[in-house]
């Protein structure tokens, strides 16, 4: 199981966990950055170099960890198979979360802006709710517990379900495409960074044929 590894981290591959939670913080930085431009009036220009920096960096760290768990299983042979492919795809998962940052990103700078709809309080209460989801999954990756986990799951499937809800509605409704579109489509983003923040943090308590699903297999979290 990989659970069994992200507790004990016997084979010497530890750090990668570590630093894993260092491409999580940074992946939430531009998630801030990037939803401060849509949200609270920032000028998109302002925060790109940041972003795109900070988005390189994730990059960068992803390759380099990459290639030290092909070295680590060319030296080991197949015993921490297991390991290496969940840490393979929770690396990919976050390295995921940065170019959605910068989707967000790219909505703010082809002129969308979110600042004057009437229920701007609430998307930036929302926004600050999934900024606070990317420090419990970086403490839930570092010491991993079912308890903490499930509740995480509920908390993270009831918001999707709830941005299921509000696009149905944006489907429907009547309102001249440059309010409805810009909204549905950072709606979507929203849901694909809650996906993937639910796969790392699910990545750290499940065995490996489970990853992306819950309940045994059956309940598929992916949004990709």
């Amino acid at each position: 199981m990989v659970s069994a590894f992200f507790r004990s981290a016997p084979t010497g591959l530890d750090h990668i966990v570590t630093q894993a939670v260092g491409m999580l913080g940074d992946a939430r930085h531009s998630f801030d950055q990037a939803t401060s431009a849509l949200l609270l009036g920032t000028d998109p220009a302002m925060v790109e170099s940041d972003i795109l920096d900070t988005d390189r960096r994730i990059n960068t760290t992803e390759q380099e960890l990459r290639s030290e768990l092909v070295v680590h299983v060319t030296v080991s042979g197949t015993v921490d198979i297991g390991s290496v492919l969940g840490l393979t795809l929770l690396l990919k998962k976050i390295e995921r979360i940065g170019d959605q940052a910068k989707n967000v990103l790219d909505l703010a700078t082809a002129g969308a802006t979110l600042t004057g709809e009437t229920d701007i309080a609430e998307l930036r209460d929302q926004r600050d709710h999934v900024s606070r989801l990317f420090v419990e999954a970086g403490e839930l990756l570092s010491e991993p517990n079912e308890d903490g986990m499930n509740d995480y799951a509920r908390r993270v499937l009831k918001m999707t379900g709830d941005l299921d809800d509000k696009i149905a509605v944006l489907l429907k409704s009547e309102e001249p495409g440059f309010k409805v579109v810009p909204r549905a489509i950072y709606f979507r983003y929203l849901k694909r960074i809650l996906a993937n923040l639910l796969g790392v943090v699910s990545t750290s308590n499940e065995p490996l044929p489970n990853i992306d699903y819950l309940d045994d297999g059956t309940t598929d979290v992916t949004d990709d």
